[in-house]
């Protein structure tokens, strides 16, 4: 079966805030600050270390 990556990672995101219960000023910090890293000026130093 083939699962697409977003759903994937939706699922795993979900069932990680359930069960961790960090507060929702650190997730949105974490999701704002992952996009604007990827479309920065250090986005091709980190690529590497991601894959």
């Amino acid at each position: 079966m083939n699962v697409p990556l977003w759903l994937a990672l939706l699922c795993i995101g979900v069932l990680g805030v359930k069960l961790i219960r960090p507060p929702w000023w650190l997730i949105a910090v974490l999701l704002l600050g992952g996009y604007l890293l990827a479309d920065s000026l250090l986005a091709p130093v980190i690529n590497p270390l991601i894959k």
